[in-house]
């Protein structure tokens, strides 16, 4: 996708503040945090939203989750809790349609959300 700003990030042409990457994933601060520790985890892959992984990236779905708790940990929000966000579509807050996890922590969450 040569329009996709997440595509950019992980090919390095757009700037981020990177917090992991490998050979599948990359994940970075969110430039407009909504809570102490926000950072977006993508897969290198282009993937629309949730609604079109394919079951062939069930690792690579894994692989993500993995790279969460890991970075929940390095970022001293395993203890105390935090929250993965997926947003799908327009109405649930999508604006970058390049599939991405949210991992938020470092303060009292709220329920229900939104």
């Amino acid at each position: 996708m040569t329009d996709c700003l997440f595509c950019g990030i992980v090919e390095g042409k757009v700037p981020a503040n990177v917090v992991y990457r490998d050979d599948a994933v990359v994940a970075f601060k969110d430039i407009t945090p909504r809570a102490p520790v926000h950072i977006l985890i993508i897969p290198r892959k282009h993937i629309v939203s949730v609604l079109d992984i394919d079951p062939d990236d069930g690792a690579l779905i894994g692989q993500i989750f993995q790279v969460v708790a890991r970075l929940a940990r390095e970022h001293g929000i395993a203890e105390s809790g935090f929250r993965v966000v997926v947003n799908a579509g327009p109405d649930a807050g999508q604006s970058v349609f390049h599939l991405h996890y949210h991992l938020l922590g470092g303060r009292q969450m709220s329920w229900p959300p939104g």
